[in-house]
């Protein structure tokens, strides 16, 4: 016996498969029933709406081969729900605010012990700073901090952040960061020898960061170990470059600028209102 398909149309007369088109926002078609042309003005479930050049409006059904695209059969189909994007990031990580103009510049600031660490805090926290309106200000040595506190006068509506290399306890840098810490002043450093360090060895295509003998200029040192050419303005660009974002940096530095930050920018507390 033979099986024969329902279907008993012939095949010289049964319709090839039209490709299926998105109806986006004004693709230009023909309904092949009335011939109206015209731009897609929207696409709603199971209807098009066309608008052609006088301005004219009409809903059509989406029905399979109901349209022709360029003189071709097509089948409009609603397009695909737009994915929701996921907000753009700073290279901090903050949410980005597109847009956003740098806010007048607060009275409180922040200090960087080294130009190496001034351009590494730009890169990473430049965009953040300026809508808070932190200054970043260069501190060429922690043996200058002590005036630059006394000459600043911090206050409540005044706060002083400082960043500074190699703070570790019994250190000459610990014994001036506590003289000069206060309710108004918070120093903070990371434990590295210097800046650099803090930057993770894979970010720079490094397995590591030497270790460089007593007596030796701790930067020429690495150079030398990794084969750099002897040029530590040079080396900095090189790693700087490795950096895009907070990603590439170690835990020890990222805590302590993101302290730095919450400290210069955390409102000012009025005063305690009195009990009932």
């Amino acid at each position: 016996m033979r099986s024969y398909s329902p279907d008993l149309t012939p095949p010289w007369k049964k319709g090839t498969p039209a490709p299926e088109v998105p109806a986006e926002l004004d693709l230009v078609v023909e309904e092949v029933t009335t011939g109206f042309c015209g731009a897609v003005l929207r696409c709603e479930a199971g209807t098009v709406t066309l608008e052609d050049r006088f301005g004219k409006q009409r809903v059509f059904p989406l029905e399979a081969r109901g349209f022709l695209l360029e003189g071709k059969v097509v089948t409009l189909v609603r397009p695909p729900a737009p994915t929701p994007s996921r907000p753009a990031r700073t290279a901090s990580g903050s949410v980005a605010v597109p847009g956003a103009r740098a806010r007048v510049a607060r009275a409180g600031r922040i200090y960087v012990e080294g130009r190496h660490d001034a351009e590494l805090v730009e890169k990473v926290w430049g965009d953040d700073l300026r809508i808070e309106g932190v200054v970043v200000e260069y501190l060429s040595g922690i043996d200058d901090l002590p005036a630059i506190v006394a000459d600043f006068a911090p206050g409540p509506d005044a706060r002083l952040g400082v960043l500074v290399d190699h703070l570790v306890p019994g250190s000459k840098e610990s014994r001036i960061a506590a003289a000069v810490t206060g309710e108004h002043v918070l120093v903070a450093g990371h434990p590295y020898i210097d800046v650099w360090e803090a930057v993770k060895p894979a970010s720079v295509g490094i397995a590591g960061w030497p270790v460089v003998g007593r007596g030796e200029d701790w930067k020429t040192g690495v150079c030398r170990a990794l084969g750099w050419p002897p040029n530590t303005g040079a080396a900095w660009q090189r790693i700087l470059s490795g950096v895009r974002s907070y990603r590439d940096l170690e835990p020890e530095l990222l805590g302590r600028v993101e302290e730095l930050i919450d400290f210069v920018t955390a409102p000012v507390a009025g005063p305690t209102p009195p009990l009932p």
